[in-house]
């Protein structure tokens, strides 16, 4: 087997294979002389058709299986034998086929590039910390009761905040409007749900009263027919609701696993709880920092294949998050475009870290992995069969100690990275705002997402 390598554009590699003549077609006479004991024709006894007529009806076939099969079995042969890391699958192509001459082909793909790794001192990470304060753990048991809050009937008229059910019919010009007409309607007073002219027209009743509003439409409303429009509505009360927040008392608590102890240890197991969040946000916020780094100080080529996987990756991720069955993203005929810089950003990531893990003979640490595996197992009631389920699953160990091995490769580049010590609070270091960049002149910190973040972390709670 002769082999020649030419370089295309990039990693783009192309080898032109070319298998002796007798090799190739010994093989395709084997496998005519397996045919001839097998196939029946008209005019010959079954195992007796000679296979000079065999060759005749079925050779091209023949020859063309073989040479898929020798294609795919000299393509290993060939990258092995020159050492090269294909990062694709191979594009074949015949380039001679005929009877009497070598069998040639050529093979074109995508090899894997070489990282050369930068010095990680260019990296820069910023490592936020803070303190748990009492008014933190005030704020986040205040949220738990939000969250727990309950619906209770109201012995007063509505006011803003109340959950009210109503009945209720608009009429626009003695005309009565479909559109503003509803029975049963459940909405909480001040929360944009309704026009702000209904709402106000509903404060200051009770359960069972009637009243009789005008309220205008906006200029905005999703209703064209209705866009600044005056509807005379008439309106009755069915259910008045209040917010009640939960007692701290031994039914709250049990609901955090807190069975005994009062709420001193309610407290502690908030407090355990918040810190553990502290601690993984600062270990989140610093590796992605870390991998930003890395991102930044190194350039090579990257190969086209596996980025479009990537590619096709987060396509399925989104629509996961959407509940939609796998496959979905692609009926959608999402663009490529919109994940290309992500996908290739990881790609880019992946292929370092990858590096960085070979060159410094990098394996996870069993302790860690054993953390790591006490640390999943620790909210399930049974944490032994938890950690057995995951030993046994070869796979999911697999990924367990990659996890490990990406924070052996964060704690390898921090020693030697620029770091930068910010101290903060709880809810700056939570939300990400103690390392946001600096807000420029004109801009405004994104407060709704600060909201968010904080609010995901009491539902996690």
């Amino acid at each position: 087997m002769n082999v020649s390598i030419e370089t295309l554009t990039g990693l783009e590699r192309r080898l032109t294979i070319a298998i002796d003549s007798d090799a190739f077609e010994e093989q395709i006479t084997a496998r005519l002389q397996s045919a001839r004991g097998q196939v029946k024709i008209p005019g010959f006894r079954a195992g007796k058709v000679p296979i000079k007529e065999v060759r005749r009806r079925y050779g091209d076939a023949v020859r063309a299986e073989v040479a898929g099969e020798m294609m795919q079995s000299s393509f290993m042969t060939a990258v092995q034998q020159e050492n090269m890391n294909p990062a694709s699958s191979p594009k074949l192509d015949v380039v001679k086929m005929d009877p009497g001459i070598d069998f040639e082909f050529t093979a074109t793909f995508d090899v894997f590039p070489t990282v050369e790794l930068a010095n990680f001192d260019k990296v820069q990470v910023k490592r936020p910390s803070a303190e748990i304060e009492d008014a933190d753990l005030e704020s986040m048991i205040a949220r738990l009761r939000e969250q727990h809050a309950t619906q209770e009937p109201a012995v007063r008229p509505a006011q803003e905040g109340d959950q009210v059910t109503v009945d209720f019919t608009g009429e626009l010009d003695g005309a009565r409007v479909e559109e503003a007409c509803g029975e049963g309607m459940t909405f909480t007073i001040g929360q944009g749900q309704m026009i702000e002219d209904f709402d106000k027209g509903v404060v200051g009743l009770g359960a069972g009263e009637e009243s009789t509003f005008d309220a205008v439409f906006p200029d905005d409303y999703r209703a064209e027919e209705l866009q600044g429009k005056t509807v005379q509505f008439s309106v009755k009360v069915a259910e008045v609701n209040e917010r009640q927040l939960p007692e701290l008392n031994e039914e709250f608590f049990q609901k955090f696993g807190v069975e005994e102890g009062g709420e001193e240890a309610f407290h502690a197991e908030v407090r355990s709880n918040m810190q553990r969040e502290l601690d993984s946000a600062v270990k989140n916020q610093i590796k992605q920092q870390v991998m930003d780094g890395l991102a930044e100080i190194h350039e090579f080529p990257i190969p086209h294949d596996i980025v479009h996987r990537e590619i096709h990756v987060l396509k399925e991720q989104m629509m996961s998050q959407f509940q939609m069955p796998p496959g979905q993203a692609q009926s959608l005929d999402l663009p490529d475009a919109l994940f290309h810089d992500q996908a290739e950003k990881r790609v880019k990531v992946g292929l370092i870290v990858n590096e960085v893990i070979s060159s410094s003979e990098l394996v996870a640490d069993a302790t860690k992995v054993d953390a790591k595996l006490q640390e999943l197992a620790e909210p399930y009631g049974e944490p032994e069969q938890v950690i057995e389920w995951y030993r046994s699953n070869p796979e999911q160990m697999g990924n367990i100690e990659m996890a490990v091995l990406e924070d052996q490769v964060v704690d390898h580049i921090m020693a030697s990275a620029e770091i930068e010590e910010v101290v903060s609070n709880y809810t700056d270091v939570i939300s990400g705002a103690a390392i946001a960049p600096p807000v420029e002149e004109g801009d405004s910190p994104d407060a709704e997402a600060i909201a968010e973040t904080d609010n995901e972390s009491a539902d996690e709670k």
